[in-house]
């Protein structure tokens, strides 16, 4: 299969979150919400109701053995426990680079909806401006709007989605 092609599922095109919020800033419609026992961790005054598993990313790299398996343990936990939030230490990753693709990511979502249009899914993908992974209308949605972008391998960029991107979306 040529990997232009190929996709990593579809979605069922969805209202956007933030014209529903627009609509009606005091209502959250029922798909949104999710019954108790699906309620991800919250954060409250006294810190945490769930541990964030912390991953350092130069122990990953360690020569001793027993520090790289530990680290390797912990990675491997904290993506099977499927909380799917970990924070990743001594990664490499610049902060000033960091903040200019914070600041581009807040500058894509202050775009007015018309523009963010440019970039919404295609029938069938999973890659651009929505709600991805939406498969019935039963099914409950988080209560964001995401910019799901393939960048690497560069031979699987789907280039639609590059060229009107706020700048530090497009450079970083």
């Amino acid at each position: 299969m040529d990997p232009k092609t190929r996709k990593l599922g579809g979605s069922l095109k969805v209202p956007f979150v933030q014209e529903l919020a627009k609509e009606n800033p005091s209502s959250v419609p029922t798909r949104y919400i999710r019954p108790d026992k699906d309620q991800y961790p919250t954060i409250s005054n006294g810190g945490f109701f769930h541990q964030i598993q912390v991953v350092d990313m130069q122990c990953l790299f360690n020569s001793t053995v027993e520090i790289t398996d530990l680290e390797l343990q912990k990675l491997h936990s904290a993506c099977k426990e499927g909380n799917n939030c970990q924070q990743l230490i001594n990664h490499g990753v610049s902060s000033s680079l960091l903040e200019k693709l914070k600041s581009g990511v807040q500058d894509f979502f202050n775009l007015p909806m018309a523009e963010k249009n440019k970039y919404g899914q295609e029938p069938g993908d999973v890659e651009g401006y929505g709600q991805a992974f939406a498969k019935s209308e039963e099914q409950k949605f988080d209560w964001a709007d995401m910019l799901y972008m393939i960048t690497q391998p560069e031979d699987l960029r789907k280039l639609h989605l590059f060229p009107k991107l706020p700048l530090p979306l497009r450079y970083i």
